[in-house]
């Protein structure tokens, strides 16, 4: 067999079924930690709530053509309400929608492409293995790493403690939140006892938004080092 047929019938998928993950509950301290404060205010004369980056109250400032005003930054969540955020894809491009919801309605805060808020999120976090591993970002994202030379893949039964690791790990975090798929082609090690693999790994985009999620994923991928 040529290496792309030795690839294709030696790599080994491990899935957890089912659909992506769209929507997800966050607490107040998630928007701090992606920037953003909650703000009651009004837009265009209108009393509302959205969200703000670097603002305070008093302050005024327009934004796509509508005007803010900062009226109270908000520490706690408005009673009975919950927040919301979930991915939508427009025109090839992923966003992110946060909403606050109450039992009657449900007011769009923010909308953003989820990209540029994400990978912002997983730098101020200090979360440099996702962020190197990001290949794409949809509903789900594709995570991709690879080192060395590629050849016919270790079957699992002689995978090494390493790669047995990162899947038990992986599963449990899949397993938490609902969905995953992880393609790996493990070779062995080279001549210097470092491991060659290709490793792929699939996960819903909204889940990376919940920091101890994007630790656990970000300590997973440590251990191909």
């Amino acid at each position: 067999m040529d290496l792309k047929e030795t690839m294709l019938l030696n790599t080994l998928v491990f899935e957890t079924l089912g659909n992506p993950e769209k929507e997800r509950e966050f607490k107040i301290k998630s928007l701090k930690k992606w920037g953003f404060d909650l703000v009651f205010g009004k837009i265009d004369s209108e009393e509302n709530f959205f969200l703000a980056q670097d603002k305070k109250e008093g302050d005024s400032y327009e934004s796509d053509g509508q005007n803010y005003e900062v009226v109270e930054i908000l520490k706690e969540l408005p009673k009975n309400t919950k927040i919301f955020a979930h991915i939508e894809m427009i025109e090839g491009r992923a966003y992110l929608f946060v909403n606050l919801r109450d039992d009657e309605t449900n007011t769009p805060i923010l909308q953003i492409p989820a990209g540029e808020i994400l990978l912002a999120f997983l730098k101020k976090h200090k979360l440099p293995k996702v962020i190197d591993a990001l290949k794409d970002i949809g509903s789900a994202v594709s995570l991709v790493k690879h080192h060395g030379e590629t050849g016919k893949p270790l079957p699992f039964s002689e995978l090494p403690p390493v790669p047995r690791r990162f899947l038990r790990e992986a599963k449990k975090i899949e397993k938490e939140i609902g969905f995953g798929r992880v393609s790996l082609a493990y070779f062995g090690e080279n001549k210097d006892k470092k491991a060659r693999f290709y490793l792929e790994w699939m996960l819903p985009t909204i889940a990376l938004f919940d920091e101890a999620i994007a630790q656990k994923v970000d300590k997973t991928l440590a251990e191909f080092v």
